[in-house]
């Protein structure tokens, strides 16, 4: 699989700041035991989670207002 970019997730994140947040949360949701939700192999656990940022597997929440 190709190397990972910023970039990549950014198509699908509407800046940085909320980025590093997503991929903080979803690699503490794996270090607890939740499955992947994209196929990486010998990776870890964040780039795992900015693959699955960046495949759109991972949403960002929306506030309710």
């Amino acid at each position: 699989m190709a190397r990972i970019t910023i970039e990549d997730c950014l198509k699908n994140v509407a800046n940085r700041f909320e980025l590093v947040h997503m991929a903080s949360k979803r690699v503490r949701q794996i270090r607890e035991g939740s499955d992947y939700l994209v196929y990486s192999p010998k990776n870890e656990d964040i780039v795992v989670s900015l693959r699955e940022i960046a495949a759109a597997k991972v949403k960002q929440k929306q506030d309710s207002e």
